[in-house]
């Protein structure tokens, strides 16, 4: 009995090593396994962002004053009678445009008709008055001559005769003054332009110098005043020297010019409260887009300059440092480039410092990398 139970110890002491030993190769193999398929497993590669590319483009580019201006025009008058009497006739309409010499307004006329024709029959008197006394000169000169008139008599012939001469002046020239008289009646438009309100409605009785009819004022072409700083006075009139300044005009949201003039009057002293000077640019305003009182802004073509360095204004970022340019690096990887800018050029600005000729400048997904990133350019066709 007691051999019995050694040897069943003996045995199950045997299978738990066997059991052990078989758990222990199999985790080795495991681990053995893991490890191989570890070793052959690659790491994933880096993202890399594709992103919009141009070259630096160099041109020929205006380069241009800008100040804020206000238009005003050439001339306006205010419309009055030259002579007494009731307004007929409003022959043109509130705030019409109107030519040279077009009937604007009418005063009754009878009065000044009447003056006329009296003044001209006045003259067929005299007239008359004065082929008699011609006549009866002639006749007494030859009596004088033959002694059958006294001297006194002739004399007296002769200063009737003068009489009748100066009578006839003064009746010709109350005839003019009476045509004269007569035409003002018509009150016509003394250049082309634009009304305004009526201000004197058909009926009333007008008065020399005293009744406002209305006013008229000029519009092609008109003028714009700007006032620019002392500082940019040289530039201007080195521009003028070399011949006319052109000058464009943008309304209020525009960013292409409609009406283009020239540089007419630089003012001859400087406004030493604000520093500037007073300057009119002459603009032709075909259309009449242009009004008087309006505020627009001008801009000054003072040269041109040659050979600028060029980018697309969406390509800029800013920051604490200033603008800058992303610009495609060593290995195709993202250079920052703190640059200074220019004047601009439609949708392209200047750089004065900070890019080269050759250098590919990333244009877009720029919230999406940043210095030293690697980027995989796209080149686009730049902007001319």
């Amino acid at each position: 009995m007691r051999k019995w139970k050694v040897a069943l110890g003996v045995a199950i002491a045997l299978g738990a090593i066997s059991v052990a030993s078989v758990h222990f190769l199999d985790m080795g193999n495991l681990g053995l396994n893991a490890g191989t398929a570890g070793a052959a497993t690659p790491k994933p590669s880096a993202f890399v962002m594709p992103v919009p590319v141009v070259g630096v483009v160099k041109k020929t580019i205006p380069i241009y004053l800008e100040y804020a201006a206000r238009v005003e025009p050439i001339r306006s008058i205010t419309l009055q009678a030259r002579v007494p009497g009731y307004l007929q006739e409003q022959s043109a309409t509130d705030g019409a445009d109107v030519q040279k010499g077009d009937l604007l307004y009418k005063i009754s006329p009878q009065d000044f008709q009447a003056a006329l024709d009296q003044a001209k029959a006045q003259v067929q008197r005299d007239e008359a008055t004065l082929d008699y006394a011609r006549s009866n000169l002639g006749r007494g000169t030859e009596l004088a001559k033959s002694g059958y008139i006294a001297k006194d008599v002739f004399d007296q012939r002769t200063s009737t005769l003068r009489e009748a001469e100066a009578s006839l002046a003064v009746n010709k020239a109350a005839v003019r003054t009476a045509e004269l008289n007569l035409s003002y009646a018509e009150i016509r438009a003394p250049f082309a332009g634009r009304l305004g309100r009526n201000q004197a409605s058909v009926g009333t009785l007008v008065n020399v110098g005293g009744t406002t009819l209305n006013t008229l004022v000029q519009l092609d072409p008109i003028y714009v005043n700007f006032n620019p700083s002392e500082t940019d006075l040289a530039e201007i009139e080195e521009a003028k020297a070399a011949g006319p300044i052109a000058v464009d005009v943008l309304l209020p949201g525009e960013t292409e010019p409609r009406q283009k003039g020239e540089l007419t009057f630089i003012d001859n002293t400087i406004d030493h409260s604000t520093g500037t000077i007073t300057a009119r640019a002459t603009i032709g305003n075909g259309k009449f887009t242009l009004l008087p009182g309006q505020y627009v802004r001008v801009r000054l073509h003072i040269k041109q300059q040659p050979d600028a360095l060029m980018v697309p204004q969406t390509a800029l970022g800013s920051s604490q440092l200033g603008k800058y340019l992303y610009v495609v690096g060593k290995d195709n990887t993202v250079d920052q480039r703190i640059v200074s800018l220019g004047p601009t050029n439609g949708d392209l600005v200047t750089i004065l410092k900070g890019v080269s000729e050759g250098d590919q400048v990333i244009t877009g997904n720029l919230q999406k990398i940043g210095p030293g990133a690697p980027v995989s350019p796209l080149p686009q066709k730049p902007e001319s």
